[in-house]
């Protein structure tokens, strides 16, 4: 059928637009009942008295508190979850202590929600303050190393360091040296977090959570409540965005669930777009770079160094100064990450999570360097391109970064750029060009599929994994119906149910890969039992064949060498006694060969911006992206994930900044109305390339994730745009209109 590779339209599109696709807080249960969570006024300290008796209204059926939560939860223990740092996770209601702003103190659980949020508003809680510290600026000398564990195999610490970088840098005939600092962000996906807990006669819960991983959902539940794995169910086949944020479960869920245990009813608990900014956020990170080189541009020094938040009762960790030293060759390179513990919530993946912040840093430091050289800062990139991967010592897998540069540089007319900056004008306002590298893991993890062949003919596989809106449901389509030659409308895909096969949480644009693999190989696997099949049916031209001579296509069995000689799929179903035919398999990295390798996918970002200096108004005007990720398995849904990230980048780099007042450690603009996101006029036509590349390491499908490689470029090519445009580097991000009048009130 050979849809791999067509730009076919979303198979869930319709459910989305016609409203059938239904979300977490969608499942409507007979007897449902509704909490609202009451969240915490100070920062830290400890809860001396909550009031309940004005909020047990009529309606009211019962609120929870720390004073009578019930003992089904097992917060006398840690629990990890999937993707769960070093350290001991937070535990809602555990005891009297605060640990955060916002943190959930009470679950007001009534017959409806108007009730329950109307009585949520009337419970008074009484504290005992303790001076608390949510200021990493203030506190950058007091950074430490993070504690070693489990998620450091994913997000490794950065690599020893090789030569002698401070002799290097002291003795380099060229130098450059900048701090950046990055505001702290938050997620903020359309649809908020919710759970819906269906509690059963037995005794068993079906859960309708929004998560990026219905896996991790049921490990979390299972391990907080001490329940045995078949006594839960996590539904989860639709979720309202994500980015990161529905990786670790977060405390609705844990609260619905106590409820539900509890009452033996039906709860539902849902956040608000407020108590959105009460868990996990991209943390503020402060990043030194310093770099030498020798008048011809050779890297002869690299030194990047970063500090980051993270909670008081875990290490989140990121990979931020990594990317360095992998884009870049240098015989002397130190990469320093550091942490520091403040009173907040542990901070959590945001998509790209470290590569957008290390990214940023590097790339702005190599544009500043070639303007000290007066080199091109495409020319300054190649001259210390790296075939091998510096930190591991070991070959790319792929690597066609090459061609972004030369692909991208072209379709954006990058050899008409001017090297002096300030130099283009449009009317009033100043036009700058900016470019930056981007790069990104290219993983595979263990995942399991099954695939059923219905007696009329359809083909049903399944997989416990999650659509964030990445278009997966399309893809394993695809990959499902090419790898048994049938058309996609015959081919159901059906995932984010715990009574599906294992798949990981979806993050680290790992899902095409890792999961479409399994997909692969299960259809593999029911075309080798549906031939064993074909040959046994009477005078079956196939009983002399071998699996290899085979092909399927258009629903049917060949021969490859005569395609004549043919039988249908349902046939062959027909005739297993009015049964399906399924199976079921498991998809493994190829540790082997992958040990071999640095697998990852690579990028180039290009943007024109206008600054008006009077202003200080930025403005996107065009951009380009040229991505090389192996095989592209359906170029619509792939450019919609580059789209998606630069707009990303262009909110990243120019208006998302939680706004912390240290003196209260609370995120004062916890809405979207002051928390600001691009609307359609930020942003302009933008324009993606997939440059071509093969990759026979990476996985079965030779195919690279594209969800994160196309934001991590895009902050640096604007902030290098913005400075070919006014002359004066603004290092901090985001680049709002302040700066911008500060920067152009120094002499130029």
């Amino acid at each position: 059928m050979n849809s791999i590779g067509k730009p076919i339209n979303r198979v869930d599109g319709r459910e989305k637009v016609t409203g059938k696709a239904k979300y977490a807080a969608e499942f409507n249960l007979p007897g449902l009942t509704y909490g609202v969570v009451v969240s915490g006024g100070i920062t830290k300290g400890r809860i001396t008295g909550i009031d309940t008796s004005a909020a047990m209204l009529p309606g009211v059926i019962k609120i929870f508190t720390h004073e009578n939560r019930p003992r089904t939860a097992r917060l006398d223990l840690s629990y990890k979850d999937q993707d769960a740092p070093p350290g001991s996770p937070f535990r809602p209601l555990h005891g009297d202590r605060i640990l955060y702003n916002g943190q959930p103190v009470a679950l007001v659980v009534a017959e409806t929600f108007e009730i329950a949020r109307y009585a949520a508003s009337l419970v008074k809680v009484s504290y005992e303050e303790e001076p608390h510290e949510t200021d990493l600026l203030s506190n950058l000398p007091a950074a430490r190393k993070p504690e070693s564990g489990l998620m450091n195999v994913f997000k490794p610490m950065p690599p020893k360091p090789w030569g002698n970088s401070k002799e290097a840098y002291l003795n380099a005939p060229v130098k450059m040296e900048a701090e950046y600092v990055h505001g702290p962000q938050h997620h903020n996906p359309m649809e908020m977090f919710s759970s819906t807990v269906d509690y059963h006669r037995n005794g068993k819960l079906t859960i309708y959570d929004k998560t990026q991983g219905a896996t991790n959902s049921h490990l979390y539940v299972t391990q907080a409540f001490n329940l045995p794995m078949k006594k839960v169910r996590v539904v989860s086949p639709y979720v309202g965005g994500a980015f990161g944020s529905g990786l670790r479960p977060q405390y609705q869920l844990f609260m619905a669930v106590m409820a539900a245990l509890d009452l033996k009813r039906p709860v539902r608990v849902s956040l608000t777009r407020q108590q959105m900014w009460s868990f996990g956020h991209r943390p503020q990170t402060v990043q030194t770079v310093r770099l030498g080189a020798s008048p011809d541009g050779t890297l002869t020094a690299i030194e990047h160094e970063a500090i980051a938040e993270t909670s008081q009762f875990e290490d989140y960790t990121e990979t931020v100064v990594n990317w360095t030293g992998k884009l870049y060759a240098s015989d002397n390179v130190t990469l320093s990450y550091k942490l520091k513990s403040l009173d907040l919530f542990t901070p959590l993946d945001m998509r790209a999570p470290g590569g957008v912040t290390g990214m940023h840093a590097i790339e702005s430091a190599i544009d500043e360097l070639s303007y000290k050289l007066g080199m091109d800062p495409v020319e300054l990139r190649l001259k210390n391109y790296t075939e091998t991967d510096p930190t591991e010592k070991k070959p790319f897998s792929s690597k066609e970064l090459r061609e972004c540069f030369r692909q991208g540089a072209e379709r954006f007319g990058w050899a008409d750029r001017p090297l002096q900056p300030r130099s283009m004008q449009r009317g009033r306002e100043w036009v700058g060009w900016g470019m930056a590298t981007g790069i990104w893991d290219a993983a595979q993890v263990p995942a399991r599929a099954e695939a059923v062949l219905t007696v009329n003919g359809k083909l049903r596989v399944s997989s416990a994994t999650a659509d964030i809106g990445t278009g997966t449901y399309t893809i394993m389509t695809q990959i499902a119906a090419d790898t048994l030659g049938m058309p996609v409308e015959d081919v159901i895909f059906r995932l984010g149910d715990t009574e599906m096969p294992l798949a990981p949480i979806q993050g680290g644009s790992w899902t095409a890969s890792t999961v479409g693999s399994a997909v692969k190989k299960v259809c593999e696997e029911l075309g080798k039992t549906l031939f064993g099949m074909a040959r046994k049916m009477p005078e079956s031209p196939f009983a002399r064949a071998r699996f290899e001579e085979v092909r399927f296509v258009d629903g049917q069995m060949q021969l490859t060498s005569d395609p004549s000689v043919a039988v249908a799929l349902r046939e062959i179903v027909a005739r297993n006694g009015g049964r399906a035919v399924r199976e079921t398999a498991t998809s493994l990295p190829n540790v082997l060969e992958h040990y071999k390798y640095a697998r990852n996918v690579h990028a180039a970002a290009f943007v024109e911006v206008t600054v008006d200096e009077e202003l200080g108004v930025v403005k996107v005007t065009r951009a380009v992206s040229a991505v090389a990720a192996g095989k592209i398995l359906n170029p619509k849904t792939a450019r919609s994930q580059i789209i998606g990230a630069m707009v990303w980048g262009i909110s990243s780099a120019l208006q998302e900044d939680s706004k912390m007042d240290h003196r209260f450690g609370r995120f004062m603009n916890h809405n979207l109305a002051e928390y600001h996101i691009p609307v359609c006029a930020d942003v302009p036509d933008m324009d993606v390339i997939f440059v071509e590349e093969t990759d026979t390491v990476v996985n079965p499908l030779g195919a690279k994730g594209v969800g994160e490689v196309g934001l991590v470029a895009m902050p640096a090519a604007i902030a290098n745009a913005i400075y070919h445009a006014i002359g004066k580097r603004i290092h901090d991000l985001p680049i709002h209109l302040d700066k911008v009048l500060l920067a152009s009130l120094e002499t130029v």
